[in-house]
């Protein structure tokens, strides 16, 4: 007997579909041997020598595993192929003390990948174990040396990491153009034209013959200006240009775009994204789901060019496109892609749930999208002529939709009448109109993910843990337009390690960082070199800061009286926001919340009467373990509390209050009232 040990239980039950009873597939349901939770587990002075132990809840899968390899004529270890995966695969072998054991990688879990893979086994690759390792004892330096300092100069139970540092940074950072932010008015101007049974507008791009900037009208009067000078214009077209344009298809997926696109359009998280994409990989629908690389295999190209021309037409058909990923990239890797053509998203409604569906269509669209011809565009310029002052018009319209067959974009059509050079038109009516220029937008999931891989920050394992970690960690929060905004907490940290710590929070040496730990994968650096590169200097500007640095006083004197001991309240900062307590603490414990009406507090009043008493708001807080529940403003007069968050519609069947999930379901509050609906969409994707 074989015995395959995989990482979890829904990979080894597909697996087990594949090679029948000769194979015996188990599941390590992770990695099980980590850092220890109660210390540093790293000694800084031989060599950054790793201690990693058993965890409690793994000793009893390790003892089981144990017991199934003695009785195995050879162990197969079948991770997934990524370093994450290699580090698992190495500490199942050295916690099961397997000598040699055989290490087999896929890129999808299908009859044929598998068997691929058992006839060409591999050992254990060490350079990808130590990238991983290297990655995890620097984190682990970060947040175990730099934590207790925020603890003594700002307040307890902070945290600080490398990667996170940087992402609470970059909202930090947004945050404040917006507050910098100066709008600046301009107009432009709009002339409408009539023609029989049509009218189409164009817009004033030129003065003199020069091109105008919109931000060179600058205010009323410089538009009043301009429609004085128009009154007796004569408007002639000067110029039409017809041609086609093309509209490219999308690369396929990449774990960032997928995320991305899980947000856009669906308003999913990262993290469930991802854990979509790992059950739908796990159960051998899709690809492995963790890379940053384009390349697809030529199997896969055959696949998708017959099913394109089997089914839509050779006209559809691109080929066998190749598409080329940015620098860095995991090329050995594949893109995100189904592993069957034919298993089109109609075809699995039966096997797939609402938000499992969802992105697997994604999946199957984008990757046959990309093998399908560009979309046509029939386009017309149109210049138009009116004394010293020039109108530019434009219209599309969909000639040939190629791959918009399969993967639906946005995309306006304006089709312009009958119109020929040197022809006077008659004017309709002229709108000048009044602009400001708008704010930076804050960061949402999908762009700050785009943000992180720009700046060449993380890896695909690690964007949806690294907002997930700083949400969790109450460094920024999302607001009603799932917008992120940083906290108190969150820029008061941030602004402790820029001042203090600039290389934590440094996005470029972040960056560096993630080059040397890709330099380790390839063989080309240690990581005991690596780690002591950074170690050293900031050992040292640590313990230079810890005499430097006071403590942060972020307490406020209130008017408030406690209501237990008739001491004055204060106003006091906690991980999770601000709160009044007694000054008479520690004698005197109590505490009471701050109900504040921005969302970038520690509640959040929400303009929705409370379901239960009717007369208070339901608020949005925060829970002992930092968890976000929606509870009445008048409590304890009023104990309503609900983990999902109200929306402000009613139920068309029994008229409770409607909330949403954190699945991305909107249902009914009532507990005997099975109505749900997909929440509403937040936008396109890409």
């Amino acid at each position: 007997m074989q015995l395959v040990i995989v990482e979890s239980p829904t990979k080894a039950k597909t697996i087990q579909k594949f090679l029948g009873s000769k194979y015996k597939i188990k599941s390590s349901f992770g990695h099980v041997r980590d850092l220890p939770k109660n210390k540093l587990g790293v000694d800084v002075d031989k060599n950054f020598e790793a201690t990693y132990i058993v965890p409690t809840k793994a000793k009893k899968v390790v003892a089981e595993l144990k017991k199934d390899a003695k009785g195995a004529d050879e162990v197969i270890l079948a991770t997934d192929e990524d370093r994450e995966g290699e580090s698992i695969s190495w500490h199942l072998a050295q916690a099961l003390k397997l000598e040699n054991p055989k290490r087999i990688v896929f890129h999808e879990i299908t009859k044929t990948a598998i068997e691929e893979a058992l006839a060409n086994p591999r050992t254990i690759d060490m350079a990808l174990v130590n990238a991983q390792q290297a990655r995890r004892v620097l984190d682990r330096i970060v947040g175990y040396k730099l934590s207790p300092f925020l603890w003594k100069k700002i307040s307890k139970g902070l945290s600080a990491g490398r990667v996170q540092s940087v992402a609470v940074k970059l909202v930090v950072e947004k945050e404040e153009e917006i507050k910098k932010f100066i709008a600046v008015e301009y107009w432009d101007v709009e002339a409408v034209f009539k023609k029989p049974g049509a009218e189409f507008s164009a817009f004033l791009n030129k003065k003199n013959g020069e091109v105008v900037d919109k931000l060179e009208i600058k205010n009323q009067q410089e538009a009043d200006e301009i429609l004085k000078n128009l009154e007796n214009a004569t408007y002639i077209i000067e110029k039409i240009t017809k041609k086609e344009t093309h509209k490219n298809p999308l690369p396929p997926f990449t774990t960032s775009t997928l995320q991305q696109a899980g947000s856009n359009k669906f308003g999913y998280s990262a993290k469930m994204t991802m854990s979509l994409a790992q059950k739908l990989y796990e159960e051998g629908h899709i690809t492995y789901h963790r890379t940053d690389s384009l390349n697809l295999s030529q199997m896969s190209l055959v696949m998708a060019k017959d099913f394109i021309t089997k089914n839509f037409g050779e006209k559809y058909s691109n080929g066998s496109k190749v598409y080329k990923a940015g620098k860095g990239a995991q090329e050995a890797h594949e893109a995100i892609r189904p592993t069957h053509a034919e298993h089109t998203p109609e075809s699995l409604k039966g096997e797939l749930d609402g938000p499992k569906l969802k992105i697997y269509t994604l999946i199957w669209q984008r990757f046959m999208a990309s093998q399908m011809v560009p979309a046509i565009f029939d386009s017309t310029a149109i210049e138009i002529s009116a004394g010293n002052y020039g109108f530019g018009a434009n219209g599309q319209m969909l000639k040939f939709d190629g791959f918009l067959k399969v993967y639906p974009m946005k995309f306006s059509e304006n089709e312009m009448p009958a119109l020929t050079e040197k022809e006077a038109l008659d004017l309709a009516r002229i709108n000048p109109a009044q602009h400001f220029t708008e704010p930076p937008a804050r960061y949402n999931e999908a762009s700050l993910i785009k943000a992180l891989e720009k700046h060449g920050i993380g890896r695909p394992s690690t964007y949806a843990p690294t907002l997930s970690t700083i949400q969790d960690r109450n460094y920024i929060i999302k607001n009603e337009q799932k917008r992120f905004e940083p906290t108190e907490m969150g820029t008061i940290v941030t602004d402790m390690l820029v001042k203090n710590f600039p290389q934590i929070v440094d996005i470029e040496f972040t960056a560096k960082m993630e080059k040397e730990l890709d330099e380790i994968a390839e063989g080309k650096d240690t990581w005991q070199k690596t780690i002591k590169d950074f170690y050293g200097p900031f050992s040292k500007n640590l313990k230079e800061k810890y005499d430097e640095i006071p403590k942060e006083d972020l307490t406020v004197k209130t008017d408030k009286k406690c209501a237990k001991c008739g001491k004055d309240m204060v106003d006091k900062m906690g991980r999770f926001g601000r709160f009044y307590a007694c000054s008479g603490f520690p004698e005197c414990k109590h505490t009471e919340s701050i109900v504040k009406t921005t969302s970038a507090g520690p509640v959040i009043t929400l303009d929705i009467n409370c379901t239960k008493c009717k007369t208070g708001k339901m608020s949005a807080k925060r829970s002992k373990r930092g968890k976000i529940f929606y509870g009445c403003d008048q409590y304890p007069t009023c104990d309503m509390a609900t983990w999902d968050k109200p929306v402000n519609e009613f139920c068309p069947t029994c008229k409770s209050i409607l909330v949403e999930t954190k699945k991305g379901l909107v249902k009914c509050s009532s507990k005997t009232c099975d109505f749900k609906k997909d929440a509403e969409p937040s936008s396109e994707a890409n």
